[in-house]
């Protein structure tokens, strides 16, 4: 799988739905292990997402510019678990039912895909921008 939007993120922003900011709203990644997690087109929430490996870590400081979205790049502490091949970014709103999906990303970071070892794992995103539209 290449890194990809999710569509219903995509139709939220063309519906403007609530719930889709992400220079305001609380974005966070999650470290998934592609051995469990699947990425599928029909996924909109949290809650459809399996082999999440730590706790999500927010991405603070987000900006979204000419289509550029980007922010700091994120430390997940004391991780321990299964290989993480992907990150999974969304908008965290505390409840997994409504917490929107938002993009899939599993090329061009540094430092996936990484084996857990109970350290911290930080990943760095490109100099470029996390994604553009």
């Amino acid at each position: 799988m290449a890194n990809a939007i999710y569509p219903i993120y995509k139709a939220a922003l063309l519906a403007g739905l609530s719930n889709i900011d992400l220079d305001t709203g609380t974005v966070k990644a999650a470290l998934i292990d592609t051995g469990t997690y699947t990425y599928s087109t029909a996924h909109d929430f949290y809650n459809d997402l399996s082999g999440v490996v730590g706790t999500p870590g927010a991405i603070a400081n987000t900006t979204v510019t000419g289509g550029l979205f980007d922010g700091d790049n994120v430390t997940f502490t004391a991780v321990s678990g299964a290989t993480v091949e992907a990150i999974v970014i969304y908008i965290d709103t505390g409840n997994t039912a409504t917490s929107r999906l938002v993009a899939y990303i599993d090329t061009g970071v540094t430092g996936l895909p990484v084996t857990p070892n109970g350290g911290d794992i930080t990943i760095t995103w490109n100099a470029s921008g996390i994604f553009q539209l």
